[in-house]
């Protein structure tokens, strides 16, 4: 038997044995960024700073949600939060990704609190940034300010997508960046912000934790999240000067960043 048969052989063996998965990523590889970014936004928002982490030889995903960005199409009331866990953990599961540092921007903090909770096997930290804490029983609408919560509740009952906020409100005032924003912004599906996140298992689900807060200026209600996750020593806690959009107003920062913490 010549050598090309044997190595055929014990191929198809290892598969139909199930002993070893030759398509799988070694779990001790470098790590791999899953980049999910927040309400309105979609993965076009991570642009420079995946190409700066793939410069630094990282692989990124950067997922749009349904009914988000390129998916923007999709936007109906079937989509859900749970809709948006199952996006990230198919694409973790399909890609066959481990040792995955999950970021998650802004409403996306309730998303991968949800994909951690699922797949702990697949993670190897959870990085908020300047993102939400939703617990379990929470959802993003019923820890909004009041006055934002009682505007967003009566297009949830009128089932009407979330229009986005504007723009200088996540730091961009750059005339050009604002058209650019502008341009691809998209209603939020009512239903990520109304649907209550269930978790079987403790916040985090025994991962690293790590928060993020951009500070200049400081949103609020994240300000009011970021001292949770500051106060708690569960959490590593970093802080960045600039607006919500860090991944857009400072990309070199943040990525430096993001690498100095995959270590």
């Amino acid at each position: 038997m010549n050598l090309s048969k044997k190595i055929f052989i014990t191929v198809i063996f290892l598969i139909l044995t199930g002993q070893q998965n030759i398509f799988a990523q070694d779990e001790f590889e470098k790590p791999i960024y899953v980049l999910v970014h927040g309400a309105w936004h979609g993965g076009w928002s991570w642009k420079m700073v995946s190409q700066d982490l793939r410069e630094n030889d990282f692989d990124v995903y950067t997922p749009s949600l349904s009914g988000l960005g390129e998916h923007k199409n999709i936007a109906t009331e079937n989509i859900t939060l749970e809709t948006h866990i199952s996006d990230i953990v198919n694409l973790i599961e399909m890609e066959d990704l481990y040792n995955v540092i999950l970021v998650g921007h802004s409403y996306s903090g309730t998303v991968i609190a949800g994909v951690a909770d699922r797949i702990p096997n697949r993670l190897s930290k959870l990085i908020f940034l300047d993102a939400m804490l939703v617990h379990d029983g929470e959802s993003p609408l019923s820890l909004q300010p009041k006055e934002a919560k009682r505007a967003q509740e009566k297009l949830v009952r009128k089932k009407q997508n979330i229009p986005p906020f504007p723009v200088a409100l996540f730091g961009v005032t750059d005339s050009l960046q604002t058209k650019w924003v502008n341009e691809r912004l998209t209603p939020q599906p009512f239903n990520t912000f109304a649907q209550k996140l269930s978790l079987e298992n403790k916040y985090g689900n025994g991962l690293p934790l790590v928060y993020i807060a951009c500070t200049n200026p400081w949103l609020p209600i994240l300000e009011k999240m970021s001292k949770e996750a500051k106060n708690n020593p569960s959490w590593s806690y970093f802080e960045l000067n600039t607006g919500h959009d860090a991944m857009l107003l400072v990309p070199d920062e943040l990525s430096n960043l993001l690498i100095k913490l995959s270590k």
